[in-house]
């Protein structure tokens, strides 16, 4: 079930719980000791920046896929650590990034030393609206995806997508009932996020359930997908579940859903939303699952949410966020939409999919 830890940094007591976190979320990877000490470090500092720059914030940490999958082989989780804050934000991204940059009378090392630790590393600020900051620890030190300035070989046609995404269970809960997940089977990428129905360990069983099936299922097309995931889910309580598939080499995106997950794509045109049927995979399926096609290109940008985002919320306006990490993309569409005085009001999960940049940055 997907173990999702979401600590609030109000005092310098949770940043023991950060660490603490962290360690958790590394025995799940199978991190070997030097990598969980990384987690935990990274996890510290993140959450002690929290609370010198923003009075506060929330660390959501977790494991995920990685955001660009290998080929001819199943990848494995990686620890995701993501500080978010409503906070004065930064006026000078790459100087905070720099050791030794500091606006609160200590060494200034926290960002930098952990952008040198972590495989990824991404942050998006803005003056007046809060900072989002994501740390991403593997098995391994890749030594080739630590940060957005790192030099890298240019990415395969086949890895012309990645994504990302943030899972934040209803009121603290260590559970949460929505899942995101993606696999590859060829050249093809697939992207499912559902919503097991209600909350609590029994949807969390029942997002699993749609998690493994996507494993065995990917091949498919998105509307046969749906068809498979809802005989294997049967015997749980049943979900919402969202299918967006990609072909690289023919540059077509297909989607289909069933139940309230919200899809939204951003085309050179503007955002449009993807509509799913009604019903419950699992226990309610519509007779027919229409796919809905469209054009992928470098302009594109796919957000898929679950109903703990309120219906209306508003898509992200700016231009330069798709060159951001999708985890990052994620992490900002949930802090926009919500506050410390309107907090989301059920699990919450966004997934987005976005294009590879040109220089094959991960």
């Amino acid at each position: 079930m997907p173990r999702v830890w979401d600590i609030p940094v109000h005092d310098s007591t949770r940043v023991r719980d950060a660490r603490v976190a962290a360690e958790g979320a590394a025995a799940l990877a199978g991190l070997d000791g030097n990598r969980t000490a990384a987690a935990a470090l990274v996890a510290t500092e993140l959450a002690t920046n929290l609370l010198k720059h923003a009075k506060g914030g929330q660390l959501l940490i977790e494991t995920v896929p990685p955001p660009v999958l290998p080929a001819g082989q199943e990848a494995a989780s990686v620890v995701q650590i993501v500080a978010v804050d409503h906070g004065p934000g930064m006026a000078d991204v790459p100087a905070a990034l720099r050791d030794g940059f500091s606006t609160a009378s200590t060494l200034g090392t926290g960002l930098g030393a952990c952008r040198r630790i972590a495989d990824d590393f991404d942050l998006h600020s803005v003056p007046g609206r809060g900072t989002v900051a994501l740390a991403r620890i593997g098995t391994t030190r890749t030594g080739g995806a630590r940060g957005r300035d790192r030099a890298a070989a240019p990415a395969p046609v086949a890895t012309a997508a990645r994504a990302g995404g943030v899972n934040i269970p209803f009121a603290g809960a260590e559970f949460s009932g929505d899942a995101w997940a993606w696999v590859r089977a060829g050249h093809r990428t697939t992207l499912m996020l559902a919503d097991g129905l209600g909350h609590g360990p029994d949807a969390a069983r029942a997002s699993s359930a749609a998690v493994e099936a996507l494993r065995r299922s990917g091949h498919l097309p998105p509307a046969e997908v749906l068809r498979y995931l809802d005989a294997e889910l049967r015997p749980t309580r049943g979900a919402a579940v969202a299918v967006a598939q990609l072909d690289p080499e023919t540059g077509r995106l297909s989607f289909s859903g069933i139940g309230n997950i919200g899809a939204r794509l951003r085309t050179g045109e503007g955002w449009r939303p993807l509509l799913s049927r009604p019903g419950i995979v699992g226990a309610h399926r519509p007779t027919t699952i229409p796919e809905h096609h469209a054009t992928w290109g470098a302009d594109c940008l796919l957000v898929l949410h679950s109903d703990g985002l309120p219906s209306r919320w508003t898509p992200p306006a700016d231009a330069c966020l798709a060159s951001f990490d999708p985890a990052v993309i994620a992490s900002v569409t949930v802090r926009d939409a919500s506050s410390s005085a309107r907090p989301v009001r059920d699990d919450t999960a966004v997934a987005v999919l976005s294009p590879v940049p040109p220089d094959g940055t991960p």
